[in-house]
């Protein structure tokens, strides 16, 4: 890694995607590949559920447990992981998160029956707190000019782990079974061991090819005496939650990137239960919309720095308003359709404004309180997760799937409200050159 001194002293002031060398954009490559192998890794089993319910012999009360297993202890995994990005940096947490959380994505493949299955479906989840850390780095690389395109872009690409998930391990299974001759109980243990092996290498990768902020790893900087030997940041998280704008964006986070985990968890069985798809078909289709992240994130994170530059931060939670409101109706139709053909299409209409969703919410992070950057960007990210464990309890229940997805479009439409009685109290330049001053200082 080069030395700290040779880094440039501020954020940077635009994405460059073909620089790979200066520590922004070594960061900006780096924090996306490791969310996006998080991610995967994540919802690796997901498509491959139909294979395992008939293992385990699964009822739908026992696959509704697995679905809200994996994303509840990634509440509290969030809130934990921003203290300690505001602490020990993002270079540190996202090293020791990818080589701690390889190994119940490994460990699962030990599973014999469906409670040793659901523990490790649950632990699993903390390397989900993976995504705090990459709104975090990118965060201190980026200044306000390009703050909501780097966000939004690295979370993004990251989600696009979810997507690809749904389309190559199933690819991946048949290749374990059809050519290397494995059973169906080893081919997709064998997916998820490889999945985790993968999370392993890139943790040391971060550590050796990453920094803490442009002008260099936190430690570093404390030694020198350009930051505070004690970060005293135990106070970030109580000022966090003390926020009322913290927990208006909680709630939103919990409609977008919380109906983009039901979906990514869900829709494989789906299509497969009530449109009769084939596990290949299924999994092209529920792909298809996690690949709505290649651009859709980016989008709404670069629309929302486009209206503050109009606007201001008024800008910024009317076109949340739109995207949240957008989301919620097109969720209303997707549960209307019966054909296969409307009911992608109104999926990858969801998967649109559920994107641009995410990235307008994580375009607005960084402003609410940058002295708490990590505490904030945990509770808000925490939201999403306990956005999902209240969904899947609908997926849980009794009810038909095409009810409880009409009843999240009619929640999510009415939180929309929400984003426009967002009461900014920061004047707009204030509130960018405090962020822009932290990004270089601050822990």
């Amino acid at each position: 890694m080069p030395a700290a001194e040779t880094a440039p002293a501020l954020p940077a002031s635009r994405l460059t995607l073909t620089d790979l060398h200066s520590p922004p954009m070594r960061a900006f490559h780096l924090s996306w590949m490791s969310f996006f192998l998080c991610f995967f890794a994540w919802f690796g089993v997901a498509p491959l559920m139909p294979i395992i319910r008939q293992e385990f012999g699964l009822t739908r009360d026992q696959v509704g447990w697995s679905i809200i297993g994996s994303v509840a202890i990634t509440i509290f995994a969030r809130l934990a992981i921003g203290r300690l990005c505001d602490r020990y940096g993002p270079r540190l947490t996202y090293a020791w998160l990818l080589l701690a959380g390889s190994l119940p994505v490994m460990g699962i493949a030990l599973a014999a029956d469906f409670w040793s299955f659901l523990l490790f479906r649950v632990l699993i989840g903390v390397i989900g707190a993976s995504f705090v850390v990459t709104q975090y780095h990118t965060t201190k690389m980026f200044s306000s000019t390009c703050v909501g395109a780097a966000n939004a872009t690295a979370a993004g690409w990251g989600n696009l782990g979810g997507g690809v998930t749904q389309i190559v391990m199933p690819a991946l299974f048949a290749f374990f079974t059809l050519t290397c001759g494995l059973s169906a109980a080893v081919g997709w243990r064998a997916c998820m061991i490889l999945a985790g092996l993968v999370c392993a290498l890139t943790g040391v990768a971060y550590y050796y090819w990453t920094q803490d902020t442009p002008a260099g790893n936190l430690i570093d900087l404390r030694r020198r005496g350009l930051l505070p030997a004690d970060s005293r940041q135990q106070s970030g998280l109580s000022v966090a939650l003390r926020d009322h704008r913290v927990w208006s964006l909680f709630v939103l986070y919990g409609c977008s990137f919380g109906l983009e985990l039901t979906l990514d968890n869900v829709a494989v069985l789906y299509f497969t239960d009530y449109l009769h798809f084939d596990l290949h078909q299924a999994g092209w289709a529920a792909g298809a919309f996690g690949l709505m992240n290649l651009f859709a994130r980016a989008l709404g994170g670069l629309l929302s720095d486009r209206c503050a530059k109009v606007w201001g931060f008024t800008g910024r939670s009317r076109w949340l308003f739109l995207t949240i409101l957008g989301e919620g109706l097109a969720l209303l139709l997707f549960s209307q359709m019966t054909q296969a053909g409307w009911s992608i299409a109104t999926l990858l209409l969801v998967g649109l404004f559920v994107k641009m969703s995410n990235g307008a919410v994580y375009a607005v992070v960084p402003f609410v309180n940058a002295k708490a950057l990590g505490s904030v960007a945990g509770v808000v990210g925490a939201g999403g997760n306990l956005g999902a464990v209240a969904a899947g309890f609908l997926f849980k229940s009794d009810l038909p799937w095409t009810a409880g997805f009409w009843i999240l479009g009619l929640c999510v439409t009415g939180c929309a409200l929400l984003a426009i009685t967002l009461p900014w109290q920061l004047a707009p330049a204030d509130g960018r050159a405090e962020a822009d001053q932290l990004a270089v200082a601050a822990p």
